[in-house]
């Protein structure tokens, strides 16, 4: 690629998604990233799109109810261009209903989701019994169904990126030289070094640990569950996630322990299905946490004339469309549509 239009630094989910829309815009682009793509938080297991609940109504609420709903769209365009499937499919979420304290609660979230969803999603209360043997376990005998929820498998999503990002005539290397428009997207390591070069705390990483299960019967078509502080995840390969963990004070960062064995236990009480499910594979990795828990979005704070999109902690997939769109349309067409909550000095 002689000219670029638009480098991209950091392939994981913020900077492939960022990469590929300006690619639809007509830009030519390269992505940099010396590890490759998806190898810190973004190659994790989990992939649970789920959005905040339907009340307290915020800019970043507000945003990430936008990117849930393009999403289905976002991810069919990235997986016709590269003809490799991402793994989204938007199924809801139950989550098990406490007490009847908690039931009140979620039955008076119903009017929020139907003001605030604008009809494009429902939140609702049912019984347990109407979810079939899925159902998690729940005190009460209540479940809440939401229908905004969606699940993607967080590799095949980056894969399926990188197809379509090259497909289009896009670039992607461990190495090279920054051209035209930049945009970092680097994570954790991007975060650390603004908090250096400031000498003031502008976010930091949180270690996430996960597990992968196998299960005689296929659940690819069911919800997500989210039951006991442990999200439960089918994926469309037949295998089902089970996460995660939040530690901030860690020795080994991609290491998994005795905390990983609690999520599991946790899992297992809570989904009787799970029984008997075989653990294929343990993953620990760092995820990028800003000090205002918002994605941090728009001009770098300690890089004259360059931009950036990080702090992705927990709901990066789920951001990741709208966020890609708005800062395509920053870099591309110098329009910005940044919530003031996701600029940069809102993580000072």
């Amino acid at each position: 690629m002689a000219m670029v239009d638009v480098t991209v630094h950091g392939a994981g989910i913020f900077g492939l998604s960022i990469a590929w829309t300006c690619l639809t815009r007509g830009a030519k682009v390269r992505v940099i990233d010396p590890y490759g793509p998806g190898a810190g938080a973004s190659g994790g297991l989990v992939g649970a799109l789920a959005p905040h609940v339907p009340e307290n109504w915020n800019d970043k609420k507000q945003f990430q109810f936008e990117s849930l709903i393009m999403a289905d769209a976002f991810w069919r365009e990235v997986e016709a261009a590269g003809e490799q499937r991402s793994g989204y499919a938007r199924l809801g979420r139950l989550q098990p209903v406490g007490d009847d304290k908690a039931l009140e609660l979620a039955r008076s979230r119903h009017t929020g989701a139907a003001e605030l969803w604008q009809g494009k999603a429902s939140w609702e209360v049912i019984k347990a019994g109407e979810a079939g043997d899925w159902a998690p376990e729940s005190p009460s005998g209540w479940l809440i169904r939401d229908t905004l929820s969606a699940r993607l498998h967080p590799r095949m999503a980056c894969a399926a990126l990188v197809a379509a990002i090259q497909a289009k005539g896009g670039e992607i290397v461990t190495e090279g030289t920054a051209q035209g428009r930049t945009v970092w997207a680097t994570g954790v390591a991007g975060l650390e070094e603004i908090s250096r070069e400031t000498k003031r705390s502008f976010g930091n990483g949180v270690k996430g640990q996960g597990a992968l299960l196998r299960l005689p019967r296929d659940l690819r078509d069911c919800p997500q569950i989210f039951a006991d502080a442990v999200h439960v995840v089918p994926h469309v390969d037949g295998t089902v996630a089970v996460g995660s963990t939040s530690e901030r004070d860690y020795d080994d960062p991609t290491s998994v322990d005795g905390q990983l064995d609690s999520v599991l236990a946790r899992a297992f009480a809570a989904v009787p299905v799970l029984a008997g499910a075989g653990v294929i594979e343990r993953w620990a990795g760092i995820r990028p946490r800003s000090r205002s828990r918002a994605p941090v979005l728009g001009v770098h704070p300690t890089k004259a004339g360059q931009y950036i999109a990080n702090g992705g902690f927990k709901i990066g997939f789920g951001m990741a469309p709208f966020v890609a769109q708005v800062m395509a349309g920053l870099l591309i067409d110098g329009i910005d549509r940044i919530p003031d909550g996701f600029r940069a000095e809102a993580s000072f």
